[in-house]
């Protein structure tokens, strides 16, 4: 053994001892199928948290949702006041309004063309900490789904975690 190494080892082991206990890695990945909802932002927090039973054990981790659509989005915020959940519908629809003269993509719908700005504007994903096998949100967080279309249809989510 090199004598650096061992001189490594020899300051190491005092502070390290509890570090050296490794677990696996687990990485869970399961697609969500949301029905159709009308236009607005759900709260989809207990759907989520239902398809996540593999990581009841885990101590510590990632969970990542992907939405695969491209007028609809994710966010999180408050889950306790649904007035929360209709500013945002007012507030969006003042800031990206349908009918825009403007708008050359407008074949689908004078609805489409907003509901693909409101979603870049809002993001596909959401990452939150895994603690203790739960999703680690603050008290008064939830996920929403925003559908920005009036007839949206089904949503698919891609739901990755990977923790230990």
């Amino acid at each position: 053994m090199p004598a650096c190494r061992k001189e490594y080892e020899n300051k190491c082991q005092p502070y390290c001892k509890d570090i050296l206990i490794f677990r696996t890695m687990e990485i869970f990945q399961q697609q969500l199928i949301l029905p159709a909802r009308p236009r607005g932002f759900h709260l989809i927090t207990k759907e989520i948290e239902e398809r996540l039973s593999p990581i009841t054990d885990w101590r510590s981790g990632i969970c990542h949702i992907f939405i695969k659509h491209t007028s609809a989005s994710l966010t999180i915020n408050e889950n306790a006041d649904p007035t929360v959940r209709m500013d945002f519908e007012t507030y969006f629809n003042k800031a990206v309004p349908e009918n825009d003269p403007d708008y050359r993509h407008d074949y689908e719908g004078a609805d489409d063309m907003p509901a693909h700005i409101k979603a870049s504007m809002m993001g596909v994903s959401v990452t939150i900490p895994i603690e203790n096998g739960r999703l680690a949100l603050g008290t008064w967080q939830g996920i929403y789904l925003c559908e920005h279309r009036n007839h949206g249809g089904s949503r698919r989510l891609m739901i990755t975690a990977w923790g230990i």
